[in-house]
């Protein structure tokens, strides 16, 4: 596995919600591809949750890019992301603070994820 770049911005979401999206291009088992997880605000706790979508069109398909996914973000926060295998074939996998925490240690996300952090705070 070899994490070739990164980076992390705000979005705006659907209902005018600020999103933070971490973007992670790496190498994971031969494979080169622009990985991406997004990040909001959920629940009457104002839970951090981040979600990414395996696509079918990555090598191996849906269930390949799941596991190089989950692998990657286990490797670069210590935690393993949940996946979830939905009926109509799609794997979403999700992730929650603890990863943040994870991915808060790496100089080119630290800043903006504390300003998400801040910013989206009731």
């Amino acid at each position: 596995m070899t994490v070739l770049g990164g980076g992390a911005r705000f979005d705006k979401g659907r209902g005018g919600r600020t999103l933070l999206r971490i973007k992670i291009t790496a190498e994971v088992d031969g494979v080169m591809r622009d990985y991406e997880v997004t990040f909001g605000r959920r629940g009457k706790d104002n839970k951090a949750l981040g979600f990414a979508a395996a696509r079918a069109d990555a090598p191996g398909g849906r269930e390949a890019d799941a596991e190089r996914l989950s692998a990657l973000i286990k490797a670069l926060t210590g935690k393993e992301p949940r996946m979830y295998r939905r009926s109509d074939g799609r794997i979403d996998i999700v992730c929650y603070e603890g990863h943040l925490e994870g991915f808060m240690l790496y100089a080119e996300l630290a800043e903006v994820i504390m300003r998400w952090l801040e910013e989206t705070e009731k």
